[in-house]
């Protein structure tokens, strides 16, 4: 990917697996990461692990199952 710095990605499935790693690659190459995903701690967790590596990374609760938490996300 070309030119993702500073550009918001909403990702979601963040996590674990494919997700997790798919932030942190982009929060590296200086993306402006959204986690979302249904356990809260983790995701609370690897925002502040990219945070501490100079990356940005907010969180916030996602079931995609759930319109509300969709169009919320």
């Amino acid at each position: 990917m070309s030119n993702i710095s500073g550009k918001i990605i909403l990702i979601t499935g963040a996590s674990s697996g494919i997700g997790e790693a798919t932030a942190r690659l982009l929060a590296h190459q200086g993306a402006q990461v959204v986690l979302g995903a249904r356990r809260v701690e983790r995701l609370q967790a690897l925002a502040g692990q990219i945070n501490e590596a100079g990356g940005t990374a907010l969180f916030r609760r996602l079931d995609v199952t759930s319109r509300e938490d969709t169009q919320a996300f």
